[in-house]
């Protein structure tokens, strides 16, 4: 089964390093991981993608609540928004194949963000099933290039990833 996972940490040089080399040393696959500061000065969120069955799940927020860094970890199993950016260079040789890629862009509502002679760049966002079908629906033009963010994600509604107060941390 996928899991997306957020990460709340304190943002210091070589957390990253240490949730890595956990997940890699526990033999734990990450299909995604993306990175990046919040709206709270010193603290970072990371986004995990990892399969795996609820012990396995278990185990993954266990090792990462013993890390003295990570402030909370959230498996997003309640309703939750999960976004994805994905750059795709496109081989177009011709008028036709332009057309036909720039139908793909608009059923996708993606954006040409560079154009070259014979390539184009396009940016999509949504779900990881939406950037997989775009992906295929390019495929047969050639894709010369392709780069994604993998998943973030947020909690629907009211609820926030936020610090554990110190009290509940280290009861845990």
């Amino acid at each position: 089964m996928r899991h997306v996972i957020s990460v709340l940490v304190q943002d210091h040089p070589r957390v990253l390093n240490r949730i890595t080399g956990l997940f890699a040393r526990r033999g734990f696959n990450l299909e995604s991981l993306a990175v990046g500061t919040t709206h709270q000065p010193g603290l970072s969120r990371i986004c995990l993608v990892v399969s795996g069955d609820d012990r396995t799940l278990e185990q993954v927020e266990k090792q990462l609540n013993r890390l003295i860094e990570v402030l909370k970890v959230t498996d997003h199993t309640e309703p939750h928004v999960e976004r994805e950016l994905c750059l795709v260079k496109v081989h177009v040789a011709g008028l036709e194949e332009r057309l036909a890629v720039k139908d793909i862009q608009e059923a996708f509502r993606a954006r040409v963000v560079d154009v070259a002679q014979k390539s184009l760049i396009l940016e999509l966002t949504g779900d990881t099933q939406k950037v997989n079908s775009f992906i295929e629906a390019l495929r047969p033009y050639g894709i010369l290039e392709v780069m994604r963010t993998g998943a973030v994600a947020m909690s629907r509604g009211d609820r926030v990833l936020k610090v554990r107060e110190k009290k509940e941390k280290e009861a845990v």
